[in-house]
């Protein structure tokens, strides 16, 4: 019983290490760390996630109260926490565009509360739910657990901690949450610009004409207008984002 008794608490151990992993990335990746997703799902997927890998590779013995065993249970949440907040940054990024688009058709004053953001304007919660259709429409679900087992291939157990090009590479993807925003949101910003000019000039050309009780509808009605328009090319911007956020998550574990 004592030998029997040693190997279940052997066996626990190894599957620990995939489990943390697996666990801190499900925290932190987009549509993963829903709040519809509750947290007895989080440990239930991520338990059978771990149970599904752990065959599939040798995994080494470390006690996890040890000082060695310490630093690896730091080390395996840090990367699966930063594997998921590589594509936050683009989550970000669509909420940023969405909040400028809504500054600029005046729609600043419309929010809706998201139990995942906080206080969202409602052209970026419509963005919010475009990229999340757009990420599971083009498997990227899917792609993003096979990254993660794909790292215990490249960044197996026992590995030192990530890099300083690793880190430096993660404070560089950070400047796509405004990038990222821009190239979304620049039609519509564009497109209203040139409207509030025009606004302009009419106002000083017909000083009688109310600027306000104008120009707020126009912008709002033109806002919606050309947001209809370039759905397409908006959305083909976000998707380009999550692709640029899987590739920075394959380079940042080696696999690119």
């Amino acid at each position: 019983m004592n030998i029997a008794a040693i190997d279940i608490v052997e066996r626990f151990y190894a599957l620990l290490w995939p489990m943390l992993r697996m666990s801190a990335f499900l925290i932190a990746a987009p549509v993963f760390s829903l709040t519809a997703i509750t947290t007895r799902i989080r440990v239930l997927l991520a338990l059978a996630l771990s149970v599904m890998i752990y065959p599939m590779f040798d995994w080494p013995k470390i006690d996890p109260v040890s000082p060695a065993g310490l630093l690896e249970i730091a080390n395996q949440l840090t990367i699966g926490v930063l594997m998921g907040l590589i594509l936050q940054v683009v989550t970000a990024a669509v909420v940023v565009a969405g909040q400028s688009v809504s500054n600029s058709m005046g729609l600043s004053m419309a929010s809706m509360i998201d139990p995942n953001l906080g206080n969202v304007p409602v052209i970026a919660q419509f963005l919010l739910v475009l990229s999340t259709l757009i990420f599971v429409g083009v498997g990227g679900h899917g792609l993003l657990l096979a990254l993660v087992v794909e790292s215990f291939t490249s960044m197996p157990v026992g590995q030192p901690l990530l890099s300083a090009t690793a880190w430096t590479q993660l404070l560089g993807w950070s400047s796509m949450m405004f990038l990222g925003a821009l190239l979304t949101a620049l039609p519509v910003m564009v497109v209203l610009l040139f409207a509030t000019v025009g606004l302009g000039v009419a106002t000083r050309a017909a000083p009688s004409l109310n600027i306000f009780s104008v120009g707020l509808p126009a912008t709002i009605v033109g806002g919606f207008l050309v947001l209809i328009l370039s759905l397409s090319s908006m959305g083909s911007r976000i998707q380009w984002l999550w692709m640029q956020g899987l590739g920075q998550v394959r380079a940042l574990v080696g696999l690119a």
